[in-house]
């Protein structure tokens, strides 16, 4: 009976307690720097030991905790008072539940749309699909994002044609197959972007697939025709040609191989062999 009646005056205390300094913690939240208002959220590795058995749930609740507090910043995003947004506890919120819950596929989508469109820490947002991609290994979307990444955002066009050919393997999509062959091309890979291209047309049973394969395949085919000669040109002579049409006249090429887009092969300044088509069917038929 004792233990009750103290017990319930420690409880009536910490009300009034609550009820006095409640003003002043509210102006103290106020006060504090930005980066602490959504609140710190330890490293993942620990939650994940601490947590055990009920990191799924926990995971599910950070990406909640994460996309629910964005979208209460829209405006501010949108208007472009990006100081508003709490980055660096929004990163360490959904850190957390990457690594708590690597199977929630919302941690991921959200991590790709925010951080590497909006305010592009795209290569902390590749680090997260990275190790999503461990346990979702089946789940073609994630080496797609590392690919567009990669291509579109850091200008690696040698990784985007590695994890475009993961995405390609995966669904045998004709998208994804064209991606990797031109990002295997764009980062000088144009030999490895042939044999992929081989392998797919050979373990590709819809003819209509194969034949967007083909028209890609003979498009590098051409390119390589041209680097080869450009090789050949610069064993000879020391230098680069002036421009294709040289490999012609000198004998090294009979004619200039055609784009099957219906584009125009040319040397840029610094020896690339590229096309006017950009690799677009706009002007096949």
């Amino acid at each position: 009976m004792k233990k009750d009646r103290v017990f319930l005056l420690l409880l009536v205390l910490s009300f009034v307690l609550f009820v006095f300094t409640m003003p002043d913690f509210t102006k103290d939240v106020k006060r504090r720097p930005l980066y602490q208002k959504l609140g710190f959220v330890p490293q993942g590795k620990f939650l994940k030991n601490l947590l055990g058995e009920f990191r799924w749930s926990s995971g599910e609740y950070f990406t909640f905790k994460a996309t629910t507090y964005y979208g209460g910043k829209s405006r501010s995003i949108l208007s472009g008072r990006l100081k508003e947004v709490e980055y660096y506890n929004l990163y360490r919120t959904i850190q957390a539940a990457v690594l708590l819950n690597p199977y929630h596929e919302d941690a991921y989508y959200f991590a790709e749309g925010a951080f590497a469109w909006d305010i592009r820490r795209v290569k902390e947002t590749n680090a997260l699909l990275r190790y999503v991609y461990k346990y979702r290994d089946w789940d073609f979307k994630i080496p797609f994002f590392l690919g567009f990444n990669c291509a579109y955002f850091l200008k690696d066009y040698g990784k985007a044609a590695v994890y475009f050919k993961k995405a390609a393997e995966m669904t045998h999509s004709s998208l994804f197959t064209n991606l990797a062959a031109r990002y295997f091309y764009e980062g000088g890979e144009t030999k490895l972007g042939i044999e992929f291209l081989r392998y797919m047309i050979s373990s590709t049973r819809d003819e209509r697939i194969k034949k967007i394969y083909k028209r890609r395949l003979s498009a590098l085919l051409g390119i390589e025709k041209i680097e080869t000669g450009i090789e050949e040109f610069k064993k000879r002579y020391g230098r680069l040609p002036q421009d294709i049409g040289e490999l012609v006249k000198c004998n090294i090429l009979k004619e200039i191989p055609k784009d099957p887009y219906g584009g125009r092969f040319y040397m840029d300044k610094s020896g690339r062999i590229k096309t006017t088509s950009r690799f677009t069917c706009r002007n096949f038929r």
